[in-house]
């Protein structure tokens, strides 16, 4: 029995009941890969439906302002993904009549869908024999094959993604096994603790037979984290608050946050203003931030800046970065 029968006739067996896979339409396929990147099931599968209750077609995706947009997308981060959801729905609808592209390449001409979003909806969705290649189809290719190239190189990226494609080749229902090899590397060869005792590949698997599963896959060390110190300012007037909107090229670009003054290494100077909340921490995925809050006393002193002045009540409806949402609700729908 070859590898892609084995593993669609498991995964047959043993996939999780999803929303997304009662459904072959695009638009459902696509939401739900853009949302679980980088996120949770449990977490990812709330969004998912509130997207589909509030945004049931593309069309009414594309229809919705930006920043409805990224307050649905409020606290799953990366929030890139959520201006480039808003700007393929407009894509789809003006060039291709609010109607999915059929086939891989021309999915790839869409902002945002890169191989492996356009992979997965091209075989699901239409059965083009495309391979997706996730973190865990490099790790359970890996394992199986023995293959110790490092998936975040080149040359590694090429070798994984040809393997993948000869695996596919033929098979009659491509996205059952896109999905069925994603599910394995969810479920059964996971990073740590993989099964291998109940594993149906273990009398081939060379990793198994080598005593090297835990080795696999080999990923080159990240680039070193950086440090951002943070200052956000709180200014007051007549129960109205200060805030901008981040429009520069950056993290959290779209978002709304409070007047902020960044230093290099902690040390800012606030003038006549009293700390609200113990600082905060928060890791993003190559950053460190180092967030303080100040109340400030007397904001005409500071340097203009392109804030303006909203109800208190209104932050509700604005969306912020998740650490700024957490202190807000902590510290501000009170007052």
């Amino acid at each position: 029995m070859n590898f892609e029968i084995q593993l669609r006739l498991w995964y047959s067996e043993n996939k999780r009941s999803l929303p997304w896979r009662k459904t072959k339409n695009p638009y459902n396929i696509w939401l739900s890969e853009v949302i679980m990147q980088q996120t949770r099931i449990a977490q990812g599968t709330k969004y998912y439906h509130h997207f589909i209750s509030t945004y049931p077609t593309v069309k009414d995706l594309a229809n919705a302002p930006l920043d409805a947009v990224l307050k649905s997308w409020e606290g799953l981060g990366y929030y890139s993904r959520a201006r480039n959801l808003h700007l393929a729905a407009n894509q789809i609808v003006t060039l291709f009549h609010g109607n999915f592209p059929k086939d891989y390449s021309t999915l790839l001409s869409i902002k945002g869908i890169g191989p492996y979003t356009a992979a997965a909806i091209s075989s699901i969705c239409f059965k083009e024999e495309i391979a997706v290649v996730d973190g865990n189809v490099y790790r359970v290719l890996s394992r199986i094959y023995g293959i110790e190239t490092p998936i975040n190189s080149s040359a590694g990226i090429k070798q994984f993604n040809q393997l993948a494609q000869k695996l596919i080749k033929g098979c009659p229902l491509p996205g059952d096994y896109n999905q069925a090899i994603m599910e394995y590397g969810a479920l059964h060869c996971t990073p740590k603790n993989p099964k291998c005792n109940t594993c149906i590949f273990s009398s081939t698997c060379v990793a198994y037979n080598t005593n090297t599963v835990e080795k696999l896959p080999v990923k080159t060390k990240a680039k070193p984290v950086k440090d951002r110190f943070l200052s956000y300012l709180i200014l007051f007037k007549d129960n109205k608050i200060a805030v901008e909107k981040r429009t520069h090229k950056d993290i959290w670009q779209g978002l709304f946050q409070f007047p902020l003054i960044e230093t290099e290494n902690g040390n800012a100077t606030v003038l006549k203003g009293t700390k609200m909340a113990e600082p905060v921490k928060h890791l993003l995925s190559h950053q460190r931030l180092h967030i303080t809050f100040w109340q400030i006393k007397h904001p005409e002193q500071l340097p203009k800046t392109t804030y303006h002045w909203v109800d208190v009540d209104m932050l509700q409806t604005l969306a912020f970065p998740i650490v700024l949402k957490r202190f807000i609700d902590a510290n501000l729908l009170h007052l």
